[in-house]
């Protein structure tokens, strides 16, 4: 009789992304703070004989459904075969893990997580849905104390930022890292004022190429922090517990052609 099991692909958010040098073989190194929101993909697997992927869900249109989908690759990874329904609620090409996420959720239910860097180097941060400094070519992770509770407002003005260009774009490639040493965040203003102290570096160059970038801060002005995740075109805002849903419905209602989603950062 075969087995059913479902996960959840939580959403990854970079709160900071100083890119900090770039290796010989082309990947950049990076510091970056990574947090997980409770906004994310969800997958069903019934083991059977062949492998198969069916796509549900709002950003379902595009996402392959053989071996070029990282779902796929996951899941031969962890030695698996059968059926799996991959309901796409993350948008795509948007610098919050998307695919990486989803791979991560296939190992983490099936197995097979050691070669997890071998399909990406956001799959192994994924892994976990907790807090983590991730450092390196995405290799060197280390697991946060938890953070103060947040609501999390993500938004993305459904464009797609290609990783590629922004990295290309960037006028520096060797910045500075985030301190070594983290005060304790005891509260979510003294987290948020260390935060703003940190950088995207790659958000000048994502706003050159996607100029809608710009306009999605400006709607997260009332955010206690507001920055782009990732490559773009992505942004989130930072917010006390229960104002985030609020502020969403105001987004979503001045501007309904973006993605807009309100929830909480995993801790």
């Amino acid at each position: 009789m075969p087995v059913t099991n479902n996960a959840f692909a939580p959403a990854k958010v970079n709160l900071s992304l100083h890119v900090t040098g770039q290796q010989a073989d082309g990947y950049h190194l990076l510091d970056s703070l990574v947090v997980f929101a409770d906004i994310g993909d969800r997958l069903w697997f019934e083991s059977g004989p062949d492998m198969r992927i069916e796509v549900s869900g709002p950003f379902a249109d595009g996402v392959p459904t053989d071996h070029r989908n990282l779902v796929w690759q996951a899941a031969e990874l962890a030695g698996w075969t059968g059926r799996i329904n991959l309901e796409k609620n993350l948008p795509h090409g948007a610098g919050i893990g998307g695919g990486s996420a989803d791979a991560a959720a296939v190992l983490r239910t099936l197995g097979g997580d050691e070669g997890a860097a071998s399909l990406g180097a956001d799959v192994p941060v994924c892994l976990s849905a907790s807090p983590q400094r991730m450092q390196g070519i995405g290799d060197d992770l280390a697991k946060l104390p938890p953070l103060p509770d947040m609501d999390i407002l993500l938004i993305n003005p459904k464009v797609e930022v290609p990783t590629g260009p922004v990295f290309n774009a960037l006028d520096c490639k060797e910045n500075q890292p985030m301190p070594e040493a983290w005060p304790r965040f005891d509260s979510l203003e003294v987290f948020c004022d260390w935060l703003a102290q940190q950088r995207n570096d790659l958000e000048r160059p994502a706003r050159q190429i996607a100029p809608q970038i710009d306009d999605v801060l400006g709607a997260l002005s009332g955010a206690q922090l507001a920055r782009m995740s990732g490559s773009g075109a992505t942004c989130f805002g930072l917010f006390e517990a229960g104002k985030a849903q609020p502020a969403a419905k105001r987004v979503a209602a001045a501007h309904p052609d973006w993605w807009v989603a309100a929830g909480r950062v995993l801790s």
